[in-house]
């Protein structure tokens, strides 16, 4: 009776550790990797999309790290003119992004806003490619 009762809370305490809430962009959040600011640059424009209604957020993303990454998300947000989040999405930077190097990115259909906002969400170093 002991050993069942020690093996249940085992794996309660087991999946609940395995249970994380998940972390999702905001004002506050607006990357999963502390380290993004040291080691990115990130420069963009915002045009107008061919419909008039949505946005374009263009530029560039230069990596000043001396190892490649690859799977790199960004994170676009727009802001009002309080300050507040009023659209975001994430969008895949496309390929990877050399050592000391930089690449174009898009990211296409954001609401109209004051001002814009973009940071690398998530990153993964690679050695090889």
């Amino acid at each position: 009776m002991r050993t069942l009762i020690v093996l249940r809370t085992a794996i309660g305490l087991l999946l609940a550790g395995c249970s994380t809430v998940a972390t999702s962009p905001s004002a506050t959040v607006t990357t999963l990797a502390p380290d993004a600011d040291r080691w990115f640059k990130l420069s963009w424009e915002a045009t107008p999309e061919k419909d008039g209604a949505r946005v374009r957020l263009s530029g560039y993303l230069e990596n000043t790290y001396g190892e490649a990454v690859g799977r790199v998300q960004l994170l676009a947000q727009a802001i009002d003119s309080s300050g507040n989040v009023v659209h975001q999405k994430i969008a895949w930077v496309p390929g990877a992004v050399p050592a000391f190097d930089r690449v174009y990115y898009d990211i296409p259909n954001m609401l109209p806003a004051h001002e814009y906002r973009v940071t690398v969400w998530a990153y993964e170093r690679r050695k090889f490619f």
